[in-house]
């Protein structure tokens, strides 16, 4: 039976990964898009082209936070995860010696 410290690693885990799945969705779905540059004067095309250079940027930035933030929250479900397996080592051990001793 699971402990409620291995479901929350669990659970962390898997949002974590949600958020990662998610954040590469969004990725994969925005490299989708057609950019073009119609005007060949480099003034009129640096004016055209700045709204949505802007916004391009804004979305890098999203994604790599939400990717930041989801491989932060996965790797602190992996950390609960290995601290309760080493508590339940650690209690068999204690519990091993104790019955030896007797």
């Amino acid at each position: 039976m699971l402990e409620k410290s291995e479901i929350l690693g669990y659970t962390v885990i898997l949002i974590g990964i949600g958020l990662l799945v998610f954040t590469f969705v969004n990725a994969y779905l925005f490299l989708g898009e057609k950019l073009s540059i119609l005007s060949t004067n480099l003034v009129e095309a640096f004016g055209e082209i700045l709204g949505p250079l802007i916004e391009t940027s804004i979305r890098v930035m999203y994604l790599g936070i939400m990717g930041w933030i989801g491989s932060i929250i996965t790797m602190r479900g992996i950390q609960i995860l290995t601290q309760t397996r080493q508590e339940a080592k650690q209690r068999e051990t204690r519990t091993r010696n104790q019955t030896s001793n007797e």
